[in-house]
């Protein structure tokens, strides 16, 4: 099975500008109103416009921007971290150590999803 997460937005070109410039991801496919994002590792997402007539009513209003987030594991958080500051991406929530074991830090894409990103560590003492 291959899973993929969609957005609704009207946000699409700042949505491919966000997620391919500070977080290298691929375009996998793009047309008038639909964009598929893709890493080397096989993880995707993909965002679709709203109000589309292409599509069912399930899958026409946009999100509002709250109540969902993304995480992205990386080998190294504290060099992802440096990096993303350099790019002047506002930082929502600082790097931290988590007492279950993540370190970690967030920002918020253009459509309000929070991304998470991580490095996997042993849980604190």
């Amino acid at each position: 099975m291959k899973f993929n997460a969609g957005i609704i937005t009207s946000k699409l070109q700042e949505t491919k500008a966000f997620y391919t410039k500070v977080f290298g991801w691929n375009v996998d496919f793009e047309n008038e109103f639909y964009l598929l994002l893709g890493t080397e590792s096989g993880s995707q997402i993909s965002f679709l416009l709203p109000e589309h007539p292409t599509q069912k009513p399930l899958f026409q209003p946009e999100f509002n921007g709250k109540g969902a987030y993304i995480t992205m594991e990386v080998p190294e958080v504290d060099k992802e971290y440096e990096r993303i500051q350099a790019l002047d991406v506002p930082i929502a929530i600082e790097i931290r150590d988590e007492p279950w074991g993540d370190r970690h830090f967030a920002v918020v894409d253009p459509n309000g999803v929070g991304v998470d990103v991580v490095t996997h560590t042993p849980p604190l003492a």
